[in-house]
């Protein structure tokens, strides 16, 4: 029997890849992960159009639960959705592992994921440097890493992925991730974040309506990006041709 790690696409039900559809369907149950990320449709969606029951699987039942999980494919298929691509949040590399430990085959079907959907803004992918994650400063009052990887990277562009709390169904806006990056500002004072500051804001990537928007920070933070997700993008040195691109966005 076999495990199969299948990407979602960033969309709805019907961004599976017909190779992950045709897997779901021979599988005797169906997990979905509910917590890294979130598609612009319903869980009851995805089942109606599987044809299939859907397990939403919280990060416990993800993480603890893995054990679970792997051991229910000793017996039968399983598939296991991932909102994006399989391994593009990586806690699933976990379930991959403990899967390969315990001997058990797996599947991996890769789709589309917000690593490589922020294409559309224009910024080369392969001048992004570290990708950072902003949480809620509630949870975190020192936080100083996303600062950090973005004075890291220099010239190279920073995406910053926000923080999503499907349980309380709390979803961080660009603007909330822009306080946050101010905020360690005000404690480290070292004039990387501020009003001038080129950034570029995304919502709802690899969607039917996604939206961006680029300009100086103290206009981007101001601006209503819509419905979740969005993510946040910290330029670095451009290219002519980005330069031009980002302009369709301004």
């Amino acid at each position: 029997m076999t495990l199969y790690i299948i990407g979602l696409g960033l969309n709805d039900q019907k961004d599976i890849t017909v190779k992950g559809l045709a897997a779901l369907k021979s599988c005797a149950k169906v997990y979905l992960e509910n917590y890294t990320s979130l598609l612009q449709c319903k869980a009851e969606d995805l089942a109606k159009f599987y044809d299939k029951k859907i397990t939403l699987a919280d990060r416990d039942r993800s993480e603890q639960g893995a054990e679970r999980i792997v051991t229910e494919a000793k017996d039968d298929d399983i598939a296991f959705l991932v909102i994006g691509d399989p391994f593009s949040a990586t806690t699933h590399i976990e379930l991959f592992k403990l899967a390969r430990e315990k001997n058990i085959p797996v599947q991996i079907i890769n789709n589309a994921s917000v690593l490589t959907a922020v294409g559309i803004t224009g910024l080369q992918l392969y001048k992004f440097g570290k990708t950072t994650s902003i949480p809620f400063l509630d949870d975190f009052p020192q936080l100083e890493t996303p600062y950090n990887v973005i004075k890291k990277n220099q010239d190279l562009h920073t995406l910053c992925l926000l923080d999503i709390k499907q349980d309380r169904q709390r979803f961080m806006t660009v603007s909330q991730a822009l306080a946050v990056l101010e905020d360690i500002e005000t404690r480290k004072q070292e004039h990387l974040i501020h009003d001038e500051l080129l950034v570029v804001g995304c919502a709802r990537l690899g969607s039917e309506n996604p939206v961006i928007k680029t300009g100086k920070l103290k206009d981007i933070k101001q601006f209503d990006f819509g419905e979740p997700p969005h993510c946040l993008i910290i330029p670095g040195k451009l290219h002519f041709s980005e330069e031009e691109m980002l302009e369709l966005w301004n």
